[in-house]
């Protein structure tokens, strides 16, 4: 290498030097001006004692940051670069005093302005509970979450711990009054919204679900299926004395129900417990098939209103109208007749009966019967033999 290049080569490198260090002054410039300006910066640490952490900002004395500010987290590393934001000037004897809690709190500020405009969730930290709600930590700026907002359904005291982790919504938003205000509910509505759509969408009316009974009322049973409420009116209790079957259901209580209604814009089911049983009428139109004829143990008689009695070993219930009676129907408490079965009430389940229609249908089979037999011959005919055989005696 000649001496002129040597030369050149050095003042190159003077000059290097000369504009890293103008470069380096006038960041140190900017930093100390963004830093009065009360701005957030980024400092690099220098140093870390017992209270201090001691950082970088191009003054002649470092600035301190409180080590409590980093309580429950990881201490920054010297060489690591930290925001700050600057809390009380310093002078040639003290340093400057400046927070990183501070500044993340103005920077969370801002992401929370964010995210209030955007309507986007966002997560949180519970840090106190306190009364009517809890202080929550999102983005190093605490909120206020009322217990109103706190649980899907009305809350009266606190059921989150102190540190729990939460997806929240913000509902309220004002920097300049330092208002934040929280809202766990919104999420688990939204959440719940969708599972509930996902869960009607699976089902379908007829369909035998499990339900736990989750209220019981005298004229209604409330059953919970997947966490979404349903209803089993009455009359859908029980075939029979359904006042006395829904005083048996105790809330808690698994069962199985059929669904027969499902409106999924309220949403709202209706179910049916008698609907997985047989109807009691069905079994004794099978039973007592229309036009039978069945023998019946008389329990009652009432001239206007009609006659009761029992059909079979099982006692079926019978009833017996006046219209149904006959003119010749004389049969008194205790006696057993033969009639007819003319229908099944399917409110009382009870078989009614006709003594008339019996005899009526007894009265055509004695003149089919009677239809059956030679028939006699009639005068015209009786003549006409005998004058045939006098007829033969005399040619004879």
């Amino acid at each position: 290498m000649t001496m002129n290049e040597e030369i050149k080569n050095t003042e190159d490198t003077i000059n290097e030097q000369e504009m890293t260090m103008a470069e380096l002054i006038a960041q140190q410039e900017s930093l100390s001006e963004k830093l009065y300006k009360k701005e957030i910066v980024e400092v690099p640490v220098v140093q870390i004692n017992q209270d201090y952490i001691l950082v970088d900002t191009g003054a002649k004395k470092e600035g301190a940051i409180a080590v409590s500010e980093f309580e429950g987290k990881t201490l920054p590393a010297v060489g690591d670069t930290i925001s700050a934001v600057l809390v009380k000037r310093g002078s040639d004897e003290r340093p400057s005093i400046l927070s990183h809690k501070k500044a993340l709190e103005y920077l969370g500020w801002d992401i929370c302005k964010k995210a209030y405009e955007a309507k986007e969730r966002v997560k949180g930290t519970i840090v106190q509970c306190v009364k009517g709600g809890y202080i929550v930590e999102v983005f190093g700026v605490n909120g206020f979450m009322p217990l109103s907002l706190s649980e899907l359904h009305t809350a009266y005291k606190h059921y989150l711990p102190v540190g729990a982790k939460i997806k929240a919504q913000i509902v309220e938003f004002a920097k300049e009054k330092q208002k934040l205000i929280i809202s766990r509910k919104q999420v688990l509505e939204e959440d719940e919204a969708v599972r509930r759509e996902q869960v009607l969408g699976e089902i379908k009316e007829g369909e035998v679900l499990r339900v736990v009974v989750s209220k019981v009322d005298k004229d209604k049973l409330f059953l919970r299926f997947h966490g979404i409420e349903g209803v089993v009116n009455l009359e859908n209790i029980a075939w029979k004395e359904p006042e006395t079957a829904i005083s048996n259901f105790r809330r808690g209580q698994r069962l199985k129900a059929k669904l027969l209604k499902l409106d999924k814009e309220t949403p709202r089911l209706e179910f049916g417990l008698k609907q997985l049983f047989l109807n009691p009428a069905d079994a004794l139109k099978r039973r007592y098939p229309y036009k039978s004829s069945v023998k019946a143990v008389i329990t009652k008689v009432d001239a206007e209103n009609g006659v009761e009695c029992t059909i079979g070993k099982n006692n079926t219930k019978g009833f017996i109208s006046p219209f149904e009676m006959g003119r010749d129907f004389t049969a008194k408490e205790g006696d057993t007749i033969t009639a007819l079965v003319v229908g099944v009430d399917p409110e009382t389940f009870t078989v009614n009966l006709s003594v008339k229609k019996y005899d009526q249908v007894q009265n055509r089979k004695v003149v089919a019967q009677y239809l059956k037999q030679a028939p006699r011959p009639t005068l015209g005919q009786l003549l006409q033999d005998s004058f045939k055989t006098s007829t033969d005696e005399d040619n004879k």
